[in-house]
């Protein structure tokens, strides 16, 4: 069984290793994106003491800027930081964000997305900077490809006796210990150290790589609710022809503005057509992304609609739900705040090592052979 297991950990390693490689380096200078990015001074506003402009007024201004762009949302991200007007399409593919002045309507910066470094890194971590049809599946593949590796490393590693268990806990190079003893120590020991999380990375990278594992780990976990967001999703609507609001988008950002007065940040999102809800969220102040209310309303009278997935209130959400929901931030170690961010770095350099000492370790063999 073992030389079976040691078959599959070397080919499926030497197939996916380099997109091993790239996944996890893209993912260890993915680490730090927020807080690098957040330091242009375009995100800064001075705290005044009077109210924000409306979302139509920021959406106006920005709008001029870029005709022929949808805006997607209007976000507000405090008293002394920028507003963001977004502007996403599919086809053709675009992303902008227009940073204002909430008190004022002042453009700060038009910022391209797609020209971002982070987004570039991260089009290499999803895509291997491929088109999304053909890099999505081989990411998803090549971590599919890794979890067996993980896994089949574990049975590969469990020693024969006591006395070549202790050469497998702990490194024991003394003065003279050649290259090959060193990488293989750091292949085997790091490995071992280092699973448990790896395979934490790689569960959480599959729920975005195959729909097939997102539902049955969502099922598995007792989830009943569709796992897709959406705020173009259509609902039932009631006509009724004395409600019809003017400007509704405002009118739900005021509602959600009185409702959330401690929020770290409030996205409100234009309706597409006649048909979909004004989808707005709040996020907390402590920053945790996973524990954001989303909320959904008739524009055409603005009452509050369900959509029956995991993105709802946060109050309403079960156990699966809040664990799916928290699936960003275990990934990227952010769950845990900065410490985390810091351990998931340093973790993703360690696993980006395994397929060199790996390769090493199977060159020499084959060399002497």
């Amino acid at each position: 069984m073992k030389k079976i297991f040691h078959q599959i950990h070397l080919w499926l390693g030497l197939v996916s290793g380099l997109l091993v490689f790239i996944i996890a380096t893209t993912g260890a200078l993915y680490a730090f994106q927020d807080e690098i990015t957040g330091i242009g001074k375009y995100h800064y506003v001075t705290e005044q003491n009077k109210s924000f402009m409306l979302p139509t007024q920021l959406g106006e201004t920005a709008k001029k800027l870029l005709p022929g762009k949808e805006l997607h949302a209007v976000k507000y991200n405090g008293k002394a930081k920028a507003a963001e007007a977004i502007f996403y399409g599919y086809n053709p593919s675009y992303y902008f964000i227009v940073y204002l002045n909430p008190y004022s309507g002042q453009v700060q910066k038009v910022k391209d997305m797609n020209k971002d470094f982070f987004r570039f890194i991260m089009q290499g971590h999803f895509y291997l900077w491929l088109p999304p049809q053909i890099g999505h599946p081989l990411v998803a593949s090549a971590t599919l490809a890794f979890a067996l590796v993980l896994l089949t490393g574990l049975v590969i590693w469990i020693p024969k006796n006591r006395n070549v268990l202790k050469n497998r806990v702990w490194f024991r190079w003394k003065k003279g210990t050649k290259w090959p003893r060193i990488n293989f120590d750091l292949h085997v020991i790091g490995g071992l150290y280092v699973t448990v999380f790896a395979l934490i990375f790689a569960i959480t990278g599959l729920v975005w790589g195959f729909q097939w594992f997102a539902q049955s780990y969502y099922k598995a976990m007792g989830g009943e609710k569709s796992l897709a967001y959406s705020d173009v999703s259509p609902y039932k609507h009631t006509p009724d022809s004395t409600q019809h609001p003017e400007k509704p988008i405002d009118r739900v950002w005021i509602l959600m503005q009185r409702e959330y007065p401690s929020a770290g940040s409030i996205e409100v999102h234009p309706p597409h057509t006649d048909s979909t809800a004004i989808a707005a969220n709040a996020t907390q102040h402590d920053g945790k992304y996973w524990k954001t209310d989303y909320r959904y309303f008739d524009q055409h009278n603005l009452k509050e609609v369900s959509m029956k997935n995991i993105y709802g209130r946060y109050a309403d959400a079960g156990f699966a739900d809040k664990l799916f929901r928290m699936n960003y931030e275990i990934h990227t170690g952010a769950i845990l705040g900065l410490p985390g961010k810091i351990f998931a770095f340093l973790m993703s350099l360690c696993i980006a090592s395994f397929p060199i000492t790996g390769f090493i370790i199977w060159w020499k063999k084959r060399k002497k052979k």
